[in-house]
């Protein structure tokens, strides 16, 4: 999945967060190196940028060096993506003209795979008819745009609005989608995620404390792989996924009506989700008072989502999981059976290294023979293609 990124640093405010892209390109595997335009070294440092990189930094002093190195064809062969983060107005205009009047404009018309453009600028400059022109001219070049984004900007007195840089995290997954293999392309994958929340009355509920985050590194992973993803996620604080249609439920009874909805268009369904298993038998519709020292309550069965998946379930790979505090295996297998499926995941989030809410996670596949896998801990984002390898070959 890894491979070669060029960061081309524009002249813009949002150069002083380079560094931090640099780093996180790398903690994603990838091989760094950077390009730095004159006016970008005003908002950053090149030491610091070769600091972080551990390579020394492109720039326009160094563009035809008196060995004869010809640097931005160098530069153009080596990268499998050319990241221009940030990008200004400038730069894309320069770029959607076909110059190749500075380091950066040169390694463009060089030819590079892939360029990904993270445009940071004033809102009314981002919504001006020449720069999205420009826009469009690059995108009919097969270019590719992360971002703007919305929020407050560099300037005294400067309304939000959209022209902000994403943040490396965001850019980072733009990154890993277009340099990841599309083996699912075309595939329509559905995945839940996150709790339910099951109300006693307006500000009371039952839940859990699944954050969401198993779930959405699968959504992830099955966009960046090529398929058409539909997320059903219960109440989480996670940012919806690019790319992704996300669909906001609450209830048990609220995501089995969004999942029955577009169960019938897909050919893979991972149930990640942790679904409450009961609900207040009555909700109030008014805040009950804190009276007497106990509260009886009166639960009945929310719906089996997964069982009623598996009655219907055809030609469609069938994912689920299993939480289990004991006996998990065990557990595991005979919930597989029961509701028909092709595959469980069995986690423990008693584990406080893999725990509800935790970055990392340990699963065991199981499948309908009884087989295990254990795909061990790591970080859920390489759990979820290491998931979807298996899928992949169910459906082989």
């Amino acid at each position: 999945m890894a491979g070669r990124v060029l960061l081309a640093v524009g002249g813009g405010a949002a150069a002083i967060k380079a560094p931090l892209i640099v780093r996180r390109l790398a903690e994603a595997g990838y091989r760094v190196r950077v390009l730095a335009t004159e006016r970008a070294l005003a908002f950053t440092t090149e030491l610091a940028l070769a600091t972080v990189s551990g390579r020394p930094v492109a720039t326009e002093t160094g563009w035809f060096a008196p060995s004869g190195r010809v640097l931005h064809l160098e530069l153009a062969e080596w990268a499998d993506l050319v990241l221009v983060a940030p990008a200004t107005a400038a730069d894309l205009a320069r770029a959607a003209a076909g110059l190749a009047e500075d380091l950066l404009t040169a390694v463009l018309t060089a030819g590079p795979p892939r360029v990904v453009w993270a445009p940071a600028m004033n809102p009314r400059m981002w919504a001006d008819p020449a720069v999205q022109a420009n826009v469009g001219r690059l995108k009919a070049r097969g270019h590719a745009f992360a971002g703007p984004a919305s929020g407050a900007m560099a300037g005294v007195g400067e309304a939000p609005g959209p022209g902000r840089m994403l943040e490396p995290e965001e850019l980072v997954e733009h990154v890993r989608y277009h340099l990841t293999d599309k083996d699912y392309a075309g595939r329509r994958v559905l995945v839940t995620a996150g709790p339910t929340r099951e109300h006693l009355d307006p500000v009371r509920f039952l839940s859990n404390p699944s954050s969401g985050k198993m779930g959405y590194a699968v959504a992830r992973a099955a966009r960046d792989r090529g398929a058409r993803v539909v997320l059903v996620s219960g109440p989480t604080a996670l940012e919806d996924p690019f790319g992704v249609e996300v669909v906001r439920v609450e209830s048990a009874e609220a995501m089995r009506e969004a999942v029955l909805a577009r169960y019938p268009s897909a050919e893979v369904v991972v149930m990640a989700a942790a679904v409450a298993d009961w609900r207040p038998a009555e909700r109030r519709d008014e805040k009950e008072a804190k009276l007497g020292e106990e509260k009886h309550l009166r639960l009945v069965r929310t719906p089996d989502i997964l069982a009623e998946l598996g009655a219907r379930k055809g030609d469609r790979v069938l994912v689920g999981f299993a939480m289990e505090t004991h006996a998990g295996p065990e557990r595991a297998f005979e919930k597989l059976r029961r509701k028909n499926l092709d595959l469980i995941c069995l986690n423990y989030p008693t584990d406080p290294e893999t725990a509800f809410g935790a970055e990392e996670n340990r699963l065991l596949l199981i499948d309908p023979s009884g087989r295990t896998e254990a795909l061990g801990r790591a970080p859920k984002r390489v759990l979820a293609d290491r998931l979807l390898d298996r899928v992949r070959r169910i459906m082989q």
